[in-house]
């Protein structure tokens, strides 16, 4: 079980640390890649090549601005590819829309704006499809989740 995780820039990784809390919470494997769709396309293709041979199962990329870095991704590879739409320019609106609106046949699934830990969640749903074990451990993650949020909100609420 591994999960690649790129970002285009240094500045992202406060947000993008979130998708591997998740990941860790789980006890998935991942990779960390700072490149840029635009400035470093060469190397963002080789990288994806040296995570699909050492076995990533899926991609979370990280993108503000253009937002170009997850569908690049996407029409580089069969992995699923999970998009972060980072808060840039138009507060994050920009980022959401770019990654969101792929052309058809190359999708690209999207969470909320500088939402990463999200991402690195619905990585875990997709690899429990093929791990029962991840599987196991995300039904007991929900459970308690369940749990706690009732235990949490049972007292009388008075206004």
């Amino acid at each position: 079980m591994k999960v690649g995780i790129i970002f285009g820039s240094k500045s992202d990784k406060d947000i993008m640390k979130n998708a591997a809390m998740a990941l860790k919470e789980f006890g998935v494997d991942y990779e960390v890649h700072i490149l840029s769709a635009h400035r470093v396309p060469e190397r963002l293709t080789q990288v994806i090549r040296e995570m699909e041979d050492s076995g990533v199962e899926c991609i979370i990329a990280g993108a503000g601005l253009a937002a170009h870095l997850p569908g690049v991704i996407a029409s580089q590879t069969i992995l699923p590819v999970i998009g972060v739409p980072i808060k840039a320019a138009l507060g994050g609106m920009d980022s959401l829309l770019s990654i969101v609106q792929m052309p058809k046949a190359i999708p690209v699934a999207t969470v909320g704006i500088n939402n990463s830990y999200n991402a690195g969640m619905l990585s875990v749903q997709v690899l429990s499809l093929k791990y029962m074990e991840l599987k196991d451990k995300l039904i007991t993650y929900r459970t308690e989740m369940k749990e706690k949020f009732i235990s949490e909100n049972e007292e009388q609420i008075e206004f």
